[in-house]
């Protein structure tokens, strides 16, 4: 895992260690993303944030998918660690969802298609 985030650089202070949960090897993507995003609350903290940003800058359309590679690139500027850092995107479709459900307001920014994996 990475190692803890680096405090002193501005915009980051709720961004910690990602935790990967161990899961049964036939867990469903719904089961693993739920074990994940227990263990990774901040993960929907900071999407919530970044969305909040484009919201307040004007945006009318949000990919959940530009969030999620924001994210990546964001985290790996203020943590140092030997092991890659890892969000995997069949998650992406349960966090927009997350985030609708706490921001219905949200709705028309986001695209969501119905999910095929359970």
């Amino acid at each position: 895992m990475f190692g803890a985030a680096q405090p002193h650089l501005p915009g980051f202070e709720d961004i910690e260690q990602l935790v990967y949960p161990d899961h049964e090897p036939n867990a469903s993507i719904q089961a693993r993303f739920e074990a994940f995003h227990q263990l990774n609350p901040w993960v929907l903290r900071e999407l919530e944030r970044r969305t909040a940003d484009c919201v307040d800058n004007g945006w009318k359309r949000i990919s959940i998918g530009m969030l999620w590679e924001l994210l990546r690139y964001r985290y790996g500027q203020v943590t140092r660690g030997e092991d890659e850092f890892r969000l995997n995107n069949n998650w992406r479709s349960r966090y927009v969802r997350l985030l609708l459900e706490r921001h219905p307001e949200w709705e028309p920014l986001f695209e969501t298609r119905a999910l095929r994996a359970a």
